[in-house]
């Protein structure tokens, strides 16, 4: 008996982008169903930001085709893009920005009862230790911060959420805080983009892993089947770099140990 996989809730087919003579994207394919993550990666130059900035709406593709929920659609603005169900999260929010610029208002004035209850049900649905949701900024560490940007993202109750880069800067006990919301995120059933340099975030939270250089695909890879020196490789373009040769050096010494 054959199983079909579902499909995908976001994916892109032959989306190229050009800035005058630079070609930034060139034919990419990518896609991501609900309850899965993603991971985006590349060397600067190969294509990410420009591909995250096309699903965020700041960008508009020159050709191809973009799929959101079974429809073709054209993704032309930020706005358009939370109003489909793609939330961005960027960094450095505080609580109190939590419904910045989605505020609750009643009798016009700030309904600041029921944004908080709101609040504290969005952070308790992510396993949040966050303190209180009136607590300054500054008082929050860097994970906390994350966690409340995170949070916010899920107001507006999106299909896609596009974590880009969350754990840079974070120390080993933040990381592992972040790691665990992108872990409550999938349980949810939502589809996470998660950009990231660090390997070992990747390999820890993401079901699959898509490659791009120079501006195109240069990889897929099921993080179940795969490891980090053939992921590097298709980062690099090169066949051996440092890692794999130093992994390669190391495997028949564990061998013999």
């Amino acid at each position: 008996m054959t199983t079909t996989s579902p499909a995908p809730v976001l994916s892109m087919t032959g989306v190229s982008k050009r800035f005058g003579a630079v070609q930034a994207l060139k034919d990419i394919e990518f896609s991501v169903e609900s309850g899965e993550v993603v991971a985006l990666v590349g060397d600067n130059g190969a294509g990410k930001s420009t591909l995250v900035k096309a699903i965020a709406g700041v960008y508009t593709p020159d050709d191809g085709q973009v799929v959101f929920d079974g429809s073709a659609v054209e993704i032309t603005s930020p706005a358009r893009a939370q109003e489909l169900g793609i939330a961005t999260v960027f960094q450095d929010l505080a609580v109190g920005n939590l419904f910045l610029g989605s505020e609750v208002v009643r009798n016009r004035a700030l309904d600041e009862i029921t944004m908080e209850k709101e609040s504290w049900r969005l952070l308790r649905e992510l396993s949040a230790k966050i303190p209180s949701v009136r607590i300054p900024v500054a008082s929050l560490s860097g994970g906390q911060r994350q966690t409340v940007a995170i949070a916010r993202s899920l107001l507006g109750k999106p299909k896609v959420v596009m974590l880009d880069e969350p754990t840079a800067a974070l120390g080993v006990a933040q990381t592992a805080e972040v790691l665990n919301l992108v872990e409550r995120l999938r349980e949810n059933g939502l589809a996470v983009i998660l950009i990231s340099h660090n390997m070992s975030d990747v390999m820890a939270v993401a079901d699959r892993v898509v490659v791009l250089r120079l501006g195109r695909n240069n990889g897929e890879f099921r993080v179940a089947d795969t490891n980090v020196q053939e992921i590097i490789a298709a980062i690099t373009g090169a066949t051996t770099n440092a890692v794999s040769a130093r992994a390669a050096r190391k495997a028949p010494q564990e061998e013999q140990s």
